[in-house]
This record gives C-alpha cells, structure tokens and sequence, in this order.
C-alpha cells in the first residue's frame, strides 16, 4: 500500500485553485470589457440618435419646399450622371450645388438683430385696433444683410421688411394692427427671417418678447338709477330672520349670544323676562349674471356676441355700484363624463379691468351643461341671491328659461335676456320670471329704463 505525502497534496490543491481562480479572473475581466463595449456602444447610438433628430429638426426648419426639390435634383443628378457617364445629368446636379450653395450666405446674421416690440395699448374694445412700432437695431459688429421680421397676432401674421443694416444702425417701423373680434391675442414673438430670393432655404430666430393683448366686449352704460330692477329691491325686507337690520319683525325671548344693545327694556318690564328685537334682513342687492355657452343656445357667433356684451354690462354695473355679483358661464366637460359631471365657471369680479378680462376668454362651447343646469348649480353655490339675470340666445325656448327660473330661490327675482339680432325690442312679465327681448346691445338700456318707470 502507498502513502501519499502530505505535502505533495496540498501543493497540487493549491495549484489546482490557483488555476482556476486565474481562469474566473480572466473571464471576469472579459466579460466587464464586453459590458463596457455594450454600455459605450449604446451611449454611442444615443448620442448619434440624438444628433440625427437634431440635425433632421433643423433641415425641416430650414429647408423649404423648393430647397428639397433642388437638394433631390443634386443628388440624382450627379449620382446617376457619375454612375451611368451622363454628361447631362452631370451638369443638372453641379447646377443644382452651385445653387445651394449660393443661398448659404443669406442664412447668417438671424442673431445680428435686436427687436423690441411695444404696443401703444393691451386692452382694447371689439372692432378697434392698435397701434404699435417696431425697432430693429443691428447689434452685430458686421454689415447684416437684408432680411424680415415676422410679428404673429392670433392666428394672424404681420410681416416687415428689414433694409441693410450697419453696425449701431437702427430702422423703426409702425405696426398697425386692424379691428380685432374679442378675444385674448399673443402679439409676438418677433421673429427674425433669413431666405435666399430664390427661397430654398430659410432661418428663423424668434425673441422671448411677447404682449397678451386682451380685446373686451363692447359694453353699453346703464345708469345706476335706470336699473329699476335692482334699484327696487334695495333695502326691501326678505323672509330671513336676523338680529340687526332696518326693517322691525318681532320681539322674542333672549337667548344666549344675543346682543345685549338688542334688548327691549319696555317689553322686559312687562314680562319680567329679557326680550329682544327680530328684524326682516334687508335686500343687499346681491346679483348674478348667468351667460349661456352652449353652441345650440345660440343662433350664430354674433348673436352670441351680443350675449356677451350684455352680460358685460350688467356685471360692469354692478361692479361701478360696488355690489356683490357673481358672473357664471359654462365651462368645457369632457364628452365621457357629461351628465355625471357638473362644473360652472365664475370669472372674477373684483374689478372693472379683471372682469372685462375674463369675458374677452370666454368661448362657445360644444361640450357643455345647458343654462338652466348652470342657472341651477349657481343658485346652490351661492346664498341670498336678490337677483339673477340668464343672459341666452334666441334658439333657447320659455320652457327651458321657466326651469332656468325655478332653479333660484322663492326669493330671487329672476331675469331673462333674450339676445335675437331679428327681434324687436319688449319686455313680458311672466309667472316667476320676466323676459327682456334685446335686438341690440343699446335696447338693454332702454328695457331697463322702462322697469325703472313701470
């Protein structure tokens, strides 16, 4: 039998893990250098994915149509002219990049310019303009080449020419904007443009200053002594009960947390027991104005517009006469919860500029609760109203202005206007509800002088 040496034994084993702890290191090593591959080549792909969207951002700005033509015609060209010996085509290509790069030039000098844009005003009525200028300064310190400034309005757009400018030179242009509908419009930015005449390529750089110009409803004066309606109500005596007012109800027996100046010491004396005075609350006069924004409650946008111009001069009234008004009109409900969803708009009323602000934003609206809803979810969020008007358009029936009506409390008078460009101008009084019929925005002053005077 053979014995083993320990000590050949131990030297094998540990020759044996040696090796194999050399053979995981190297795999180890070989696999963090092919991760490391991975991770650079995938950085590489994003930064060359993100270089291609830039540049193809940048050749969709700056390539016009005629430009891709004339880049198509090059390529082509000398491709097939140099591939088939085609001399012809040759010739159309090189034409085509002598073209191209004649237009190059024309691109520099978008950030030559410095523009400054002012308005000589930012509220305005509808169907009035505004004047304005615009001062292009060459704040480079090369010749900047001719080129144009484009200034968009709304939707619109007001182009200006920019002659050769020196360095420090300036050129200052009047800027004329015609008779706007109302409406809140983004005047700017400015934006500099560069084309070559020929309109292959183009450069744009626009400038951070923009003016949100708001243009209000027109709106008609109503006196504060014509408006009868509101005017009678004032200090009239309504069915809720307070302990301090003008108009006298009652004496009752004290109860704690009555005001001690409230006693009535003869009526005390009599019955040996403290009694104080009730009194009827007073009207404050609290309005609303509810403006329908449906499209089926209106015949067209113009009659809508009257609508709104009405519901201005209410709710500029009542904020003149610094008197507590709420101004509602519907706001956009998405199709998928229409029915179970109900939310009204208030646009702020504190004064006479933030008011007219707020009607010139507001909009028809396919997509939204009818006026008797948004009448009714007024009445719910708002207390001791005296009086409501329901401004609408002339495709809404009585019917609907009747529910429109019972949607407020026994105590709010209720008033419908009836905008209906093709109406004469009436007034009728029915249960619950009176009816103003308006043709134009002046027929309102007069319907409410003659309540003033019935």
């Amino acid at each position: 039998m053979t014995l083993t040496d320990p000590r050949q034994t131990r030297t094998s084993l540990e020759t044996d893990t040696s090796d194999r702890t050399t053979q995981v290191t190297s795999t180890t090593r070989r696999g963090g250098r092919l991760v490391r591959a991975v991770v650079r080549f995938s950085e590489g792909m994003r930064v060359a994915g993100a270089a291609v969207a830039r540049a193809w951002t940048w050749a969709a700005r700056t390539v016009r149509p005629a430009g891709a033509l004339v880049i198509a015609a090059a390529t082509v060209g000398l491709v097939l002219g140099l591939v088939f010996g085609w001399v012809e085509w040759i010739v159309a290509g090189a034409v085509a990049v002598v073209l191209l790069v004649m237009t190059v030039p024309f691109l520099f000098g978008t950030r030559l310019y410095d523009v400054d844009l002012q308005l000589a005003r930012e509220r305005i009525v509808a169907g009035e303009g505004v004047v304005g200028e615009v001062v292009v300064r060459n704040a480079g310190a090369r010749l900047a080449l001719p080129g144009r400034i484009d200034i968009p309005v709304g939707n619109g757009l007001v182009e200006f020419g920019v002659p050769l400018l020196r360095p420090g030179h300036f050129v200052s242009q009047p800027l004329d904007i015609p008779s706007l509908r109302r409406g809140v419009y983004d005047v700017g930015p400015a934006t500099t443009v560069r084309s070559d005449p020929l309109g292959l390529l183009r450069r744009e750089h626009a400038f951070q200053d923009v003016h949100v110009l708001h243009v209000h409803p027109r709106t008609v004066g109503i006196p504060s002594t014509s408006t009868g309606l509101v005017r009678d109500l004032e200090g009239s005596p309504t069915r809720r009960l307070v302990d301090a007012d003008m108009s006298f109800h009652a004496i009752r027996e004290y109860a704690p947390g009555d005001a001690r100046r409230q006693i009535h010491w003869k009526s005390t004396a009599k019955t040996g027991q403290l009694m104080v005075r009730q009194y009827e609350e007073s009207r404050r006069s609290r309005m609303a104005v509810v403006l329908a924004s449906s499209i089926g409650e209106f015949a067209d946008e113009d009659e809508y517009e009257l609508a709104v111009s009405c519901a201005a001069s209410l709710g500029l009234r009542a904020v003149h006469d610094v008197r507590e008004v709420e101004v509602v009109v519907g706001t956009e409900i998405p199709r998928v919860v229409r029915g179970r969803l109900r939310a009204i708009r208030r646009l702020p009323a504190t004064s006479s500029r933030t008011l007219l602000d707020a009607f010139s934003g507001v909009e028809m609206l396919e997509s939204t609760m009818p006026v008797a809803e948004v009448g009714r979810l007024a009445a719910e969020s708002s207390d001791h109203l005296s009086i409501a008007f329901v401004v609408v358009g002339s495709t809404v029936p009585l019917t609907r202005l009747r529910q429109a009506a019972l949607g407020f409390g026994a105590e709010t008078t209720v008033v419908a206007v009836i905008c209906d460009e093709r109406a004469h101008p009436r007034t009728r009084a029915l249960p619950g509800l009176t009816v103003l019929t308006v043709g134009t925005l002046d027929d309102l002053t007069g319907l409410l002088l003659q309540g003033a005077t019935s």
